[in-house]
Order: structure tokens, then sequence, then C-alpha cells
């Protein structure tokens, strides 16, 4: 037998499940279940599309769950004749938690006990929460076309032990010692019974209640005049405890909420009911259910690479994929539930999936109906504040990624708006706008307080034209300029754009650009490579400067943004300095004869103006000596 320790993160886990992570003890046995039809699910497919497995297998051999109690021994034992395990698999899905995002995931435990049980279910580690209940777990499996079965031991402290031993069929027996103060409510055929009908009463498997029962004898009235004692006989007794029918399959008019969020927090492992709920049984052309669920937290791997999909393929009841990520676009991948086929065939391949003219109808008619039910919520505002919170981030990507559905999508996406602290959509924006205007105006940055107060705004708010504030930059920058238009209202990024209007005529204007000119190039040759360019603006009415760039440089940042995902440096390009010639400052160094006062000037005027937009100075010490002097001549 050989001992193996647990991957460190399995063993905080282990540690933080030893002292009751989860809010309600009693959620181990639906894991264990949820896991046990899994594991039917694969070998049922197998059954169906591979030979060898078919012939190994009995001709009657039909998936099916128990679970037995003994209180003497105070155990209890779960056994699925599913797919099963071997060596590596027990391995990879015992002694590690199979993600990369596993020690960001142990990080974000909060210690709150409700919290930290839905974590738990989003990293798929609900096996775990065996050890809140046990002192020592046993798991006995076999997997399907093998000969050797393994035994894996532990009682979850931090190392398992591990040896081949003999097993006759395929499947997994999970035997579970319970703690003394664990056995009195969990070995009891009652609270058993209870759970698996709140938790997975909808397996679609059955599962059996095996259990031993003292049945007294039932004596004739002349034996007990007679006093005959009646015999006390244990008999075997074997209950199936669920209803074990395809809940999607059945009507929506039959089924309860209860059932609906019972049924998600099963094949979903989260502890919340879910935010909404899309049943579809479509016929005609094509014929297909599709059962899906939009969770009140976003899964903790949503902005993963190695995200885990949460839609699972069905062909006729036949469970076929939960690993498929083109099941649905990646911008719905927060999505969880169930697709149920007629007419795909059982041994569909991903590159079958990708090219099928079914599959791709289903895919299409899906995203509506998602897209709908997420509008009929957008009208609950309070409701919808909460999807916005978990997913809003997801539909930018999606109406950037979904050209056919991209001003649906559009109307769903929220924004923070320089003139109301409440989000507003693009809907909302086009009607409180004039008629004229015929843009959408936004700001990118990382820090809202930041571009709220942007001097970049300030002939807008003098014009009553309402930014929008994108505050994520690493999205916003990259993926708002290819939205192009919304309703033929072009997207323009307001340091790029022209500044608003003011009343000012040619003449004035030429007026004011020739009485700056020397000063605008004093301070283009002071600042050299540091600025595209230096010019004077209307665009400010209280600030003395601003940092703008042309169309190329925002181009430019956009590469740069992408390149730095992908964790490669690009440098930044130069901005345009664009200065108020109506600011005391502006005025004062206009003509100003003191060349080493100008230069400090100059590249204050720069400095703050980057610091006003949340850019980076280039040297702070230099921009500090160069405010001490200016401070210092002027008291």
């Amino acid at each position: 037998m050989a001992k193996h320790q647990f991957q460190t993160e399995v063993g905080q886990l282990l540690q933080l499940m030893t002292h009751s992570l989860y809010s309600n003890k009693e959620i181990f046995i639906r894991e264990l279940v949820s896991n046990a039809s899994d594991a039917i699910d694969k070998l049922n497919y197998l059954k169906l599309t591979d030979e060898k497995i078919k012939s190994a297998l009995p001709e009657d051999w039909a998936g099916q769950v128990t679970i037995t109690f003994d209180k003497e021994d105070k155990s209890l034992t779960i056994i699925d004749n599913g797919i099963g395990m071997n060596e590596e698999d027990l391995i990879a899905s015992i002694g590690t938690i199979a993600k990369s995002g596993t020690k960001s995931f142990v990080e974000a435990m909060t210690g709150d006990a409700k919290k930290d049980s839905n974590l738990i279910g989003q990293f798929g580690v609900g096996f775990y929460s065996v050890f809140m209940v046990a002192s020592h777990v046993d798991v006995i499996s076999k997997k399907a076309g093998e000969d050797t079965g393994y035994k894996w031991s532990s009682d979850g402290t931090g190392e398992f032990d591990l040896a081949p031993c003999t097993k006759e069929s395929s499947g997994t027996v999970i035997y579970i010692k319970l703690k003394d103060e664990e056995a009195e409510e969990f070995a009891t055929k009652e609270r058993i019974e209870n759970i698996v009908t709140k938790y997975s009463n909808h397996i679609a498997y059955p599962i059996f209640l095996s259990y031993k029962e003292e049945v007294t004898e039932t004596l004739s009235e002349e034996d007990e005049k007679a006093g005959k004692e009646a015999k006390k006989t244990i008999e075997d007794r074997n209950e199936k405890i669920n209803e074990a029918t395809a809940l999607w399959m059945q009507p929506k008019s039959k089924l309860k909420a209860d059932e609906y969020n019972a049924f998600y927090k099963s094949i979903s492992h989260d502890s919340q009911d879910p935010m909404a709920t899309i049943h579809t049984k479509a016929e005609g052309v094509n014929e297909y259910t599709t059962l899906f669920y939009i969770p009140k937290t976003a899964p903790m791997d949503m902005y993963r690479a190695d995200y885990q999909p949460g839609v699972k393929l069905y062909v006729k009841r036949v469970f076929i994929t939960d690993s498929e990520k083109e099941l649905l676009p990646t911008y719905l991948r927060f999505v969880r539930g169930i697709i149920d086929s007629e007419d795909l065939p059982l041994n569909v391949s991903r590159e079958i999936l990708q090219e099928n003219r079914v599959m791709a109808n289903i895919k299409q008619a899906s995203v509506k109906k998602i897209l709908n039910e997420i509008k009929k919520m957008s009208k609950d505002e309070e409701k919808y504040a909460e999807f916005i919170e978990q997913y809003n981030r997801a539909l930018k990507e999606g109406a950037y990624q979904d050209f056919t559905n991209k001003e649906a999508i559009l109307e769903l996406i929220r924004f923070k708006s320089s003139s109301s602290d409440k989000m507003t959509s693009l809907k909302a924006y086009k009607e409180a706008a004039d008629i004229e205007q015929k843009a959408i105006y936004y700001i990118v940055g990382e820090n809202e307080n930041i571009l709220r107060n942007s001097p970049l705004l300030e002939a807008y708010k003098k014009n009553n034209i309402e930014v929008l504030i994108l505050d994520d930059k690493e999205i916003d920058e990259i993926i708002t300029p290819m939205y192009g238009a919304y309703q033929d209202w072009e997207f323009k990024d307001i340091t790029t754009a022209e500044a608003p209007k003011v009343e000012q005529s040619d003449e004035d204007k030429k007026e004011v650009e020739e009485k700056f000119e020397d000063i605008t190039k004093k301070i283009k040759e002071i600042l050299g490579d540091a600025v595209t360019d230096v010019r004077v603006t209307t665009r400010l009415s209280q600030s003395p400067s601003c940092v703008v760039k042309d169309a190329g440089d925002a181009q430019m940042a956009q590469m740069a943004q992408m390149m730095k995902a992908m964790g490669q440096a690009m440098p930044d390009s130069a901005p345009i300095l664009e200065i108020n010639p109506d600011h005391e400052i502006v005025t004062k160094l206009n003509g100003l004869n003191d060349d080493a006062l100008v230069s400090d000037v100059s590249w204050v005027l720069l400095d703050q103006a980057k610091l006003s937009e949340g850019m980076e100075i280039t040297d702070a010490v230099a921009f500090a000596q160069r405010l001490n002097r200016i401070t210092a001549k002027a008291l």
C-alpha cells in the first residue's frame, strides 16, 4: 500500500471542511450522489458507442445508485455501477483539485460558511464535503474495461493510501466511517430518504436505500392467548427513494420552483437558488429540450482560460459531454443547464458539434431564449442590478463577439454615467441626449473617481452632454471601440474626439491660436518627445491643461492593452497636451521671460494633466522638485 500526500491546497481545503465549512452538512450526500450519477452517465454513453465496453457489461446492465447504512458500525456507504476510476483517476480526482486556479480558490475562502460553501460548489470539489461528517473514508473503484480495482483511504488529515484491490464489476464504493456525533443523525433511514428527496429526487437513475430492518412476527389470536412469544427476525430491505426521471423532460406546468431549484443545485453544486430558470421544449424541424439556469453568483473561474463549461449535452436522454465549450457562446459561459437533442447522433464528436447544422440551430435559438430572459429580468430594476453586478462584463464581451445579437446585447449592458450615480442603458442615454448629438461619448480608465473628475469632462458638462464612465480598462479599452455604433449612434472616446463646439468664430479661434503660438511652440520644445503636440483648446473651463490622444494613438493603446494581457510590454505612445487659454496659469505663462520657470510650469502642466487621467508620470521626484520651486516663487 502506497502513501501519498494531498496537494497543498487540498490539505487546506480538508482542514476547512473538517471544521464544517458547509452551512449544511447534509449536502455531502447530494455531492456524492451527484458524482455517482455523472459516473453512470459516462458509462451509459460508452455502452452505446464502444463495443469493447458494451461486451464487458452484463446484457441487463442499468445504472443505479445504492445507499446503505449501519447504525452499529456507525457507517454509511454510497455505491454506483458507473465508469469507475483507476489509480491515475483516483490521484487526479481526489488527491488533487484538478484546476489550475486552486490556489486562488483557497485564498478566496472567507471563513463565512454560507459564502464558502458556494465557492466550493463552483470549484467542483464537493467530494471533500464528506470529511465534515467522516472520521475515515474508503473509496473502492474499478474502471470499466480494466481488470484491476483500487482502494483509496484517508482520514482527511494530510495524506491518503492507495493500493490495488479486487473488485468484480466496474463502479465505485464509498465507505464513510461517521464521526460519533454524526452517526446518530446520518445513519438513519428517515434522514437519508429526506436528504435524497430534497436534493436528488430527479437524478435520472434510481437511487436505492438498502438496509436491514427488525421485523416482529404477527401472531394469531390463539397464539396470543396461549402466551406464545412473537419471533423477531432481521430482514433485508431495498427501496427506491427517488423519482429517477429526467426532470427537463417533464412539462413545465407540472414542475414547481423548488423542484427546478433542487435540480439546479444537483447539477451545479451551488448552495444558492438560481437567479433565473429557462425551460424550453422545441418541436418542428429540430426537436430538443433545454433547461438553463443563471446562477446568482458568477462562477469563480469565469474569467480563467481553463474555465469549466456549465452545460451538459444529452442525446435522447443519453449523456454525451459536459466539457464542450461550443454548446453556447463563451460570453454565456456562466449559464448552467441541459441541452437534450432528439436529432443528433449518439457518437457525435467535437468536430461534428462544431459543424452540425442541428447543433448550430439549437445554439442560436438557445442564445435568443437566454437573452430574452435577461431582457425580462431587466424590467425589475432591483433584480437586474444584481445580475449586472455579476455579468455586465460578460455582456460587454458578447456585444463584441456576437454580431447577430449585438444590438440586443448592447441594450442589456449597463454603464456608469457622468450625469448620474445610477447605471444607465444606451436606450436611456439616447433618450436623454439632444437628437442632434448622434454620438455616444465615453471615457476609459481604471479608477471611477479619477474619471468622474477628469478635466476632459469639463466641456461635456458645460454643454450638458452625458459621458459614459468605463472604469474596467482591461476590457473596456479593447472592446468598446469594436462596438462601432448603437442604432446609428457611433461610440466616441472623448480622449480622441473633438471637444463639444463652443460659441467661437473662426476669427476668434485664429486670434487665440496666434496669441498663444509662441508659448505652445516653446512648451513643445521643452517637453520634446514626452508629447506628440501642444495646442490650445476650448474643451477646458476649470483646468489649465489636459492630455488627449489622436485616433492612431488610440489604436496603439488598444494594441498595448492586448499585448499586456498576453504578458508582453509595449511602450506607451506620447499624448497631446492641450492648454486652456482662459486659465490664469496659461495666460501668465504666455510672454513670461523666466526660462527656468517656464520649463518647470510646462512639465507640471503635463504631469498634473496625466495624473488627472490616472496615468503614470515619468519622474515623480522631478515633479515634486518642480512643484516646490514654483511654490517657493509664489510665496
